[in-house]
């Protein structure tokens, strides 16, 4: 059984930076590929990015690209989404997820994913 665990969330003002990690444990980490999620209040689990078991990194929007960076230590079996310029707009809770997908087009849908983090909130105010 495959275990996610977020951490890294919190409260920071308008243009600050946040770094999540995801620590996976109970299964072969570079057999999955690693997703990251976020789900503000009263809407839908959106895909943020997500790094492949064939070392591609995807991210949702060029926005995203621009301010968010994801990497992976192999050694620690960790997935860190650092984000930086931070607005209002990016407060929800943070969520890791592993899957065996590495396809782009299905590495964006949250239903690939079989396991799931409990999350971490991030809120950017001022």
């Amino acid at each position: 059984q495959v275990q996610l665990a977020e951490s890294g969330g919190g409260l920071v003002q308008p243009g600050g930076s946040l770094r999540l990690s995801c620590i996976v444990s109970g299964g072969i980490f570079s057999s999955y590929s690693i997703g990251w999620f976020r789900q503000g209040l009263g809407k839908e689990r959106e895909f943020v990015g997500a790094a492949s078991w064939s070392g591609m990194i995807t991210y949702s929007t060029d926005s995203m690209e621009g301010r968010f960076t994801i990497s992976a230590d192999n050694q620690k079996n960790t997935v860190f989404l650092q984000m930086n310029a931070l607005e209002p707009e990016d407060t929800a809770r943070y969520y890791c997820a592993a899957t065996t997908v590495a396809r782009p087009g299905m590495i964006r849908d949250r239903r690939q994913y079989a396991f799931w983090g409990q999350g971490t909130q991030v809120t950017v105010s001022s």
